[in-house]
């Protein structure tokens, strides 16, 4: 490639806005398609993160009660989505969970317990990563749980989440769905980059060759712990930018905050990308 052809330090330093930038971009004949679509992303972005400001204030001042579930197949973008949504948020009225395994004493316990310590409290947002839905799919795919204690799970979760409606929590339920083929570049991508290498688990090893048990789990939970007062929220995130965008639009679509007529962007989110759960015959994931 030319030299001609590539932006460098200085076309960024002499770019004073977005508009400049494409123009220098334009004088150099390069494809913009891609750059399109990064700048589209980052104001889409800000616009969106400023309404989840205006969103965790409304919570905070009503001191409504907000658990919002990340879950999804090893490498799905989990982890990614969660950290836009609390980027800009106020620390004292936020929290990420992200439990690791239980200690003896937790594995004697009533299953829920240590996730009923981590719910949110009035006027806080409770982002987890990963969930009590372990023992629904995670667990019995790996053989961590026994097929009693799954089996109880199953019909447990549906009455624990029921409690926590007519008690006031709002729960939403995220499922990340990603195609085998993505999630092997995300892994071989993980283990090339060292400040990434520290995600990839035996677990995430077993991702590829358990492919069709993780689905048979994924089906059955879906199935059975998808109600009308806690649904199962589908996202396609083979592509990671698009799919985080349109979780935010979906959260904030949920409440009616002070404010949220004056949003700078669209709130309803792309329903080719976010669904509710229904039977299909044919996913990606």
């Amino acid at each position: 490639m030319e030299e001609t052809s590539r932006l460098t330090i200085e076309d960024f330093e002499n770019a004073t806005s977005n508009a400049a930038l494409l123009e220098i971009i334009k004088q150099k004949n390069i494809d913009i398609e891609k750059v399109k679509k990064r700048l589209f992303y980052n104001e889409e972005l800000r616009k969106l993160q400023i309404e989840l400001v205006k969103l965790q204030q409304w919570i905070s001042k009503n001191k409504k009660r907000v658990a919002i579930i990340f879950e999804g197949r090893d490498a799905a973008g989990k982890g990614g989505n969660i950290r836009r949504f609390a980027e800009h948020l106020n620390p004292r009225s936020m929290r990420l969970v992200a439990l690791d395994k239980p200690t003896e004493v937790e594995r004697g316990q009533w299953y829920f317990r240590r996730y009923i310590q981590k719910l949110p409290n009035p006027g806080e947002i409770v982002f987890f990563d990963r969930s009590w839905y372990n023992r629904a799919v995670v667990e019995p795919v790996m053989g961590f749980c026994t097929e009693s204690q799954y089996q109880k799970f199953m019909v447990q979760v549906p009455e624990f989440e029921h409690m926590l409606y007519e008690d006031g929590v709002t729960i939403i339920k995220f499922w990340f769905s990603i195609s085998k083929d993505e999630q092997l570049a995300r892994f071989e991508s993980r283990l090339k980059t060292p400040l990434k290498r520290w995600k990839f688990s035996p677990v995430d090893q077993k991702g590829q060759e358990l492919w069709d048990e993780y689905t048979y789990f994924k089906e059955q939970m879906f199935s059975k712990t998808h109600t009308s007062y806690s649904p199962w929220i589908t996202v396609k995130a083979n592509d990671k930018k698009t799919a985080r965008l349109e979780c935010i639009r979906y959260v904030l679509s949920q409440f009616e905050y002070d404010g949220k007529d004056e949003a700078l962007t669209t709130l309803f989110p792309d329903p080719n990308i976010i669904t509710r759960y229904f039977r299909s015959s044919k996913q990606i994931d």
